[in-house]
């Protein structure tokens, strides 16, 4: 479980209240997973759970990967 060490920080970065800035987070974020698991090699046990977690977090409406859309409309782009 030492690989969680540098995964968990992730979830809890908050996302950018101006929607503008939501594509470059978006994409940051992405690509600082992308090199984390091509650097680090996470066990798969540790990868699972941060998976199991990212899920739940986009279940419940708080994503890391888009933004909330509640009560206004959302474009893409």
């Amino acid at each position: 479980m030492y690989c969680l060490q540098c995964l968990i920080p992730v979830l809890l970065i908050p996302k950018p209240t101006n929607p503008a800035l939501m594509q470059t987070h978006v994409m940051f974020i992405v690509l600082y997973l992308i090199g984390f698991f091509l650097e680090r090699k996470p066990c798969t046990i540790c990868s699972l759970v941060f998976v199991m977690a990212v899920f739940l977090l986009c279940n419940s409406g708080n994503c890391l990967f888009w933004g909330n859309c509640e009560g206004h409309t959302c474009e893409n782009g």
